[in-house]
């Protein structure tokens, strides 16, 4: 469960900002806060986005990540739940 999350959160912040963003460095900011991407929980996530997002891709890519942009975001994560499938996963078990 916690892969999806963080594929979801990486999705979703590429989707956000209109560019897309290094998973591998989002990874290691991750790990740099003591928080394991295979073991992410949704609420480990919006703590990530509201404590170390803004400053991260302001330091490390250059983007701004708007107040306004954040509470979208966060509402998305906070909506998130990772038992559901996704229309592509739903598509490949139609397809076996």
């Amino acid at each position: 469960m916690g892969r999806r999350c963080f594929d979801h959160f990486h999705t979703e912040l590429c989707l956000t900002m209109s560019t897309p963003i290094g998973r591998y460095p989002l990874w290691l900011a991750f790990h740099e806060l003591g928080l394991d991407p295979e073991e992410a929980t949704p609420t480990d996530l919006v703590d990530f986005l509201d404590f170390r997002a803004p400053s991260w891709l302001r330091e490390e890519l250059g983007l701004h990540l708007s107040q306004r942009q954040a509470l979208r975001l966060r509402r998305t994560l906070e909506r998130y739940d990772p038992t559901t499938r996704t229309p592509e996963e739903t598509l490949a078990a139609l397809s076996n």
